[in-house]
Parts: C-alpha cells; structure tokens; sequence
C-alpha cells in the first residue's frame, strides 16, 4: 500500500479484516509479523510517533480530569513546550465552540463533546499523518459536518490523512484514494473513480416520453404518467449509438448509467473475496 503526502486515504474494510492490526502497526503499539513501514521514504522509528496523530475507535480519555488539563497533558507529550501547549489548546476549545467546557470534567460531558475533546487531543501537534478511526462515531450531523470541515482543512494545510470507517458516503466525499483488505489481504485500491469504473456495470437508465411505436417486451419496461422506465444494457454499442437508437421510439427523458455506489462495490468484494 503507497500513502501519497497531503492526501486523503481511505483504508476500508470489514470486522476483523485487519484494519486495526495495521494501524496499531504503523503506531508502534504492536511489531509486524512481517513486512516494513516507511514514513517520509524513511524506515519508521519510534522518534516518528510525534509525526502521528492517532483518533482510535475506542477512544481513550480520562474522566476524572478536566478538559483543559486533559489537553494540555496530551499537548505536552507530544512535545509541545508549556506556552505553545497554552495556545494551541485555547485556540482549538474556541474553534470548535467549547471553551466554556474547559473546567468540567470528561465524565460531565455529553457523548459528542468528549469526542470534540479527543479530536483536539488528536491533532494538537500539527502531525504530519493523522490516523481517524471512525471519526463521526458519536456525533449529531451538525457536529460531524464541523469535524468533516476540520479535516479537510488540515489536508488543504498538507496533513496526510488515512481514515478507517465503514461509512461510505463519508469515504466517497472525502477520500482521494481508498484500499479494501479482508482477511488482512488486500482486495482492491486506487482513486474513488477508478475503483467505480471497474465495477461499471455498463447499464442505462432510460425514461421515454410520447412513444412512437411500441418498446420490446424484452426491455420490461413499466408506464407512469406517460413516461416509460426501465434498464437496458449496452450489448456492444456505444452510448451515442444507444441513444440514437432510443430516439426512435419516443422523446428520450433521461439516459443515464448506473454507477455502483462505495457501498455496494464493498459488500460485492467482501463477499467475493470470502468465496474464494
């Protein structure tokens, strides 16, 4: 797997697939069977784990602190000195509208504000990689949309980012690249278009209005209000050649391909790669 600097990469996966093992890997907090990790085009060392920036699944705050002290001990050590640690961590509460929270304590918060806390924890250092591991979990669509926006702010400053979850939609607005493993294999990789392009399935949807003559029964198409929908394949032709020919037989309302969504090429490779 290649990781390009400043991008977005979506490491994608089912239950067990080994996406955790892999990201724990690349922290250090577990050795490699085999294999190697390279940061910058450097072999990884344990000096790189100021470069990261780690939101895991489970996460890991400490509910009898404060807010405030709770940052600061993250801030602090990842090497940040007590002023710049001050700073950064005033900054952050105000960004994200929760600097009046700074003297409660995380067993005082509500579910999405201690995930607010843990994403500054996260990203308090300015890492050069950020590892998010199902980001949005917890948060209303109000709050996720603020932590959507954080992110891509950070890419646009040159953060690399890898995100792990199994929500699609999020992977398809923000990824650059994505990778599926399962079974700590990997099934598949490249671009949000490539990988949709491989799986297209070269198949129209058509509606027709005013019809000049009769469709074949073989196109099972179904009448509402006047307008004729069905699918129909290519069968060779090109989509002009296609739509040409549809023009024959009525006022062509919509012809449009059926693109496979993240979700459903998941669910199609995850089960193809479990029959094999």
């Amino acid at each position: 797997m290649e990781i390009y600097p400043g991008e977005i990469f979506g490491l994608l996966g089912p239950n067990g697939a080994g996406k955790t093992t892999l990201i724990r890997i690349i922290n250090q907090i577990i050795e490699a069977d085999s294999g190697e990790i390279f940061l910058e085009d450097k072999l990884i060392s344990p000096a790189d784990i100021r470069k990261i920036g780690y939101l895991p699944e489970e996460r890991g705050l400490y509910k009898k602190m404060k807010v405030w002290d709770q940052l600061i001990y993250f801030a602090r050590l990842k090497g940040l000195s007590s002023q710049l640690a001050n700073e950064k961590v005033n900054k952050w509460l105000e960004k994200l509208g929760i600097s009046s929270w700074k003297s409660k304590k995380i067993e005082d918060l509500s579910k999405g504000m201690a995930q607010k806390v843990q994403f500054i924890a996260t990203i308090i250092h300015e890492p050069a990689l950020l590892i998010l591991d199902e980001p949005f979990s917890g948060f209303d669509p109000v709050n996720a949309e603020i932590i959507k926006n954080e992110i891509l702010e950070l890419k646009e400053k040159g953060t690399t980012v890898i995100l792990s979850t199994h929500r699609m939609e999020s992977v398809e607005l923000l990824c650059d690249r994505v990778a599926m493993i399962n079974q700590s294999k990997k099934i598949l990789d490249g671009t949000i278009k490539q990988v949709k392009s491989s799986f297209r399935p070269e198949i129209f949807k058509v509606a027709l209005e005013d019809l000049i003559e009769p469709l074949p029964l073989a196109w099972s198409a179904k009448e509402e209000e006047g307008t004729w929908n069905f699918q129909m394949k290519l069968e060779g032709k090109s989509p002009n050649e296609t739509l040409s020919s549809l023009m024959s037989y009525g006022q062509v309302k919509k012809f449009e391909e059926v693109i496979p969504s993240m979700e459903e090429i998941f669910i199609h490779q995850v089960k193809d790669s479990e029959n094999e």
